[in-house]
């Protein structure tokens, strides 16, 4: 099956952005192509920027603010009623509530995480794209830290180590993803300490292998990449002292990176047969920098591009040319990202992935002016099993359909509810020819025109299989 030029314009938008809005299928129709690639040279392009949103380290210490004032206040308020109870008061006074009201648990961290949450979730619906943003999300995804472990910094996490880094070196977002605080406190590398370290050998405690192991197997090598468990653990003591300063007695700088060199392990480590002398600091980056450029991190980075965008079986040519152009380009993401928007497999008309629940969401709040509520919107990902930056494990979740194909009927329900905030006004074939125009197949347009309401022909819009699939 071929497509014509606005067929050609809707598959980009959803097989590389997050989907059409109104106009986009015309506005790129004329070079579908060199609309990505342009995307990809506009300046500021996958940053976010907001006066309102904190470094990782200022929503660290905002929190810890918030906790130990509340954990006061209630210290205080037991005091009064335990003075008050010496001192023969009423039970009526005895119960009487402080004067300053407590605040719940957890309301500055999820003020903090709805903000980022929104911001995110913004830059996702403006585009008239969305490919750079499409790639934040899948570098995330790859480098994940999770919000049930680093509620406050998940979101400063993204803006901080993955977006400035979307179209760099990979090499530089390694380095910004396992040396930021919420990596570091995901994967517990905040606590590793050399066994033979000053901390170490004083207080009796040791390693931490899970930043290093996952750095080997999911960052960079993949599995079954030629590493051993001795990589492992003298990796592991390669990067220990890479900590933070603790909240505790930091009102200005808690929450900061810090190299503790009281943490680190003496000596030279060997790690896949190179020997890397101890030079503190340096030590870890020159293990990561030739982690980014060795052959198997090319090869696992190239397959996982293609997957992720392609097919669950990608074209052995396609990954054999990002991994070609990674190679020779010592990891310039955005020249693998030309790469894969010039290789012919890119474009191929079968469509073989299922969006996530999350690209499909933003998907159709691009459609019309509908905006549910933020906390809708992430209760309906969290609901479709794809909670916002809640992984269910380091690994990330999953980019085969078969993991997400279980959930489709879940869908129906997030459709029928998204569908009734549609304006009466609304034209449903109107709206199907925004989303998927070209591609609509005529029982997907019988579908949406006989249906009982404009709400009902919505809902059967978002569950098309044009529409669930990119």
């Amino acid at each position: 099956m071929s497509l014509d030029a606005k067929g050609t314009a809707a598959l980009a938008l959803h097989r590389f952005g997050f989907g059409p809005r109104a106009g986009s299928i015309a506005a790129i129709a004329s070079d579908p192509r060199g609309a990505l690639l342009a995307e990809l040279d506009r300046p500021g392009i996958g940053r976010i920027v907001n006066a309102e949103l904190m470094t990782a380290a200022q929503s660290a210490r905002a929190v810890f603010n918030f906790r130990q004032e509340r954990q006061a206040r209630l210290i205080a308020a037991k005091r009064d009623a335990d003075e008050r109870a010496m001192s023969g008061a009423s039970m009526e006074s005895m119960e009487a509530k402080p004067d300053a009201p407590i605040p719940a648990a957890e309301a500055v961290p999820q003020q903090i995480f709805q903000r980022e949450a929104k911001a995110r979730l913004d830059a996702a619906i403006v585009p008239e794209i969305g490919f750079v943003e499409r790639l934040v999300w899948f570098w995330f995804n790859h480098f994940c830290v999770s919000a049930d472990v680093t509620v406050s910094m998940t979101g400063a996490y993204e803006r901080e180590a993955i977006r400035p880094h979307v179209l760099g070196r990979f090499g530089d977002m390694l380095l910004a993803s396992a040396g930021h605080q919420a990596m570091l406190f995901y994967l517990d590398n905040s606590r590793s300490i050399g066994p033979k370290s000053v901390a170490g050998l004083v207080n009796n405690t040791g390693l931490n292998e899970n930043l290093a192991r996952e750095i080997l197997e999911l960052h960079t090598l993949g599995v079954r990449a030629g590493y051993t468990q001795t990589d492992v653990t003298r990796f592991a003591k390669v990067l220990t002292g890479w900590t933070w300063l603790p909240l505790r007695g930091n009102p200005d700088h808690g929450g900061e990176f810090v190299f503790n060199k009281r943490m680190h392990e003496p000596g030279e480590q060997i790690v896949l047969g190179k020997s890397y002398p101890d030079i503190g600091l340096e030590q870890g980056r020159a293990v990561l920098d030739d982690l980014a450029r060795h052959p198997a991190t090319a090869k696992h980075i190239a397959a996982k591009l293609a997957r992720h965008f392609v097919s669950d079986e990608p074209p052995q040519p396609l990954v054999d040319r990002l991994e070609a152009t990674f190679t020779e380009t010592g990891g310039d993401l955005k020249e693998v990202a030309k790469a894969l928007v010039k290789s012919p497999e890119a474009w191929a008309p079968e469509r073989r992935k299922l969006k996530r629940p999350s690209e499909w969401v933003a998907s159709g709040l691009r459609l019309t002016s509908i905006r549910p509520p933020l906390g809708r919107i992430l209760q309906a990902q969290a609901q479709l099993g794809e909670p916002l930056w809640r992984p269910p494990a380091p690994n990330g979740f999953p980019e085969d359909e078969m993991a997400w194909a279980d959930g489709l009927a879940r869908r129906l329900d997030v459709a029928n509810e998204f569908a009734r905030l549609l304006p009466d006004e609304s034209d449903p074939l109107a709206i199907l020819d925004t989303a998927i125009g070209p591609l609509a197949s005529n029982e997907t347009r019988r579908a949406v025109a006989r249906a009982e309401s404009r709400q009902q022909a919505f809902a059967l819009l978002l569950m098309s299989p044009e529409f669930l699939r990119r």
